[in-house]
């Protein structure tokens, strides 16, 4: 499995998260100015942390703990992405299809997580 991915991007997971990161960028930019400094900040970052999260894993999966870490970490930002788009599904800010299709998106990056928590043996050098 870790034979043919050489870097972080080449992880599904990864590629997930950054698509997903990307599309909240483009869909925070259409939530209400008064929420700026809040919900869109909040958003915004969290949905980036998973990615940032994910490439540290990659870095540091010679050390099994570091490398459960930082996917654990990676996982409670997917988790708190999934908690703003429900701010935004109940506030009505963005499209709820929109937001359900992230919803599911970021389910299946925690399950992939979770998977690769479970098995760290298969990822490390």
């Amino acid at each position: 499995m870790v034979g043919r991915i050489r870097r972080h991007t080449d992880l599904d997971v990864y590629q997930l998260a950054f698509q997903a990161a990307t599309k909240i960028y483009k869909l925070s930019a259409t939530l209400p100015i008064y929420e700026r400094y809040s919900l869109t900040d909040q958003i915004r970052r969290s949905s980036r942390s998973v990615c940032a999260n994910i490439a540290e894993a990659w870095r540091k999966r010679r050390y099994k703990a570091a490398f459960i870490n930082r996917l654990n970490n990676a996982e409670a930002e997917a988790s708190e992405t999934q908690v703003w788009l429900e701010f935004c599904l109940k506030c009505e800010y963005i499209e709820e299809t929109a937001i359900k299709d992230l919803i599911q998106i970021y389910d299946n990056v925690i399950g992939k997580l979770v998977n690769m928590i479970r098995a760290p043996e298969k990822w490390s050098i």
